[in-house]
């Protein structure tokens, strides 16, 4: 072989949903589709850009932060899975280091997540009350890497169910000037509440959304308003409502309904045209490594196959404004054994890892 490093994916290049390529090239870790002249090591199968998990926490578990190890056994399952772009939907660990890793996922992240006082899990956020909002969103929009992550709901202990954390005034205030920043801004959310007022404030996405309806699902449309579902965590609410329904009734039969139309909610949004896009939750509870059981909720939603491998592929990236299998892209890609439009399950099995056009795994 030369000196460069070379590396040759032969079979089917998935540049696209439809732009089905024969194969492409690594060389020093980027793609191009010009061969090049040498020698190179080749690897076969079905090559999809690396997968993202657009809600992911590295550096976080049920406890709060984690030490710079545990933080990457997280990345590295995350990467084994094929995980290769994570937006890091608030993390209170400073995870900085990760970029300077070449055989780790690439990181975008929200900075911490910013909550209400005593209304979020502890030690997961900065706890603030309304009139500091703006402040501590500037203070992350310049942290973070174009993202910030709100807390736009969580039980009220007093009311004793979810409601809005955030007076309209307030969120209209700090979504601008994330927006000034050059910041986009996500919320947290589980119930109906927040939702209008969030999407009136310019709000850009919203993290698990389990309580659209037919009254906001139009309303996110014409705004073009993205949703992270989450499937994989809101399949732990019931076990939620159980814990928590002898001393708050009324929020554990809340979070059975929103769980019980879960699909549903997801489906109708697909069908009104609201972006939808792959995100596990990985960190606090759930295990990391599970974009390809997220695939596969939304296809059990009833999206398409191939609109729900867009969601960790090809739209997450145009999304999340990373490039794809372009010419000149960092070479990072999954390779599988057969062709993952036809069965999403095939996303669970990787048999190469290509990582700055490197074999990781």
């Amino acid at each position: 072989m030369s000196d460069r490093t070379v590396l040759h994916v032969k079979g089917r290049v998935l540049a696209g949903p439809e732009d089905v390529r024969d194969e492409l090239w690594a060389v020093d870790g980027r793609i191009t589709y010009e061969r090049p002249p040498g020698e190179a090591l080749t690897v076969t199968g079905w090559a999809l850009p690396g997968l993202v998990d657009a809600h992911c926490h590295v550096g976080l578990d049920k406890h709060g932060p984690v030490p710079d190890e545990v933080s990457e056994k997280q990345a590295l399952t995350d990467r084994d899975a094929g995980t290769l772009l994570i937006r890091d939907a608030g993390s209170p660990s400073d995870t900085r280091w990760v970029d300077d890793r070449e055989d780790l996922p690439k990181i975008i992240r929200a900075g911490r997540h910013i909550a209400r006082t005593r209304r979020y899990i502890r030690n997961y956020a900065h706890e603030i009350e309304p009139g500091d909002l703006v402040a501590y969103v500037a203070q992350e929009a310049r942290r973070g890497d174009g993202w910030v992550k709100l807390v736009g709901d969580w039980i009220d202990r007093d009311e004793g169910d979810l409601t809005a954390c955030w007076p309209r005034g307030e969120v209209e205030a700090a979504i601008a000037e994330a927006h000034r920043l050059g910041a986009r801004v996500t919320a947290h959310c589980f119930a109906e509440d927040s939702l209008r007022d969030l999407v009136e404030a310019g709000i850009d996405c919203i993290e698990h959304a389990t309580g659209l309806t037919e009254d906001t699902i139009p309303l996110f449309a014409e705004r073009g308003v993205a949703i992270v579902p989450t499937l994989v965590n809101i399949a732990t609410f019931p076990h939620m409502a159980d814990g928590g329904e002898a001393k708050f009734p009324d929020w554990a039969a809340h979070m059975r309904r929103l769980y019980e139309r879960r699909y549903d909610t997801v489906r109708s949004a697909y069908d009104a045209g609201i972006p939808v896009f792959v995100g596990t939750d990985a960190g606090g509870s759930l295990a990391h490594g599970l974009v390809a059981a997220e695939v596969a909720e939304l296809v059990k939603a009833g999206i398409p196959p191939v609109d729900a491998l867009s969601a960790t592929a090809w739209g997450a990236r145009t999304w999340l404004g990373r490039p794809a299998l372009e010419e000149g892209a960092p070479a990072d890609l999954v390779i599988y054994d057969q062709d993952p439009r036809a069965d999403v399950r095939v996303l669970a099995a990787p048999s190469r890892i290509v990582l700055n056009g490197r074999v990781v795994g």
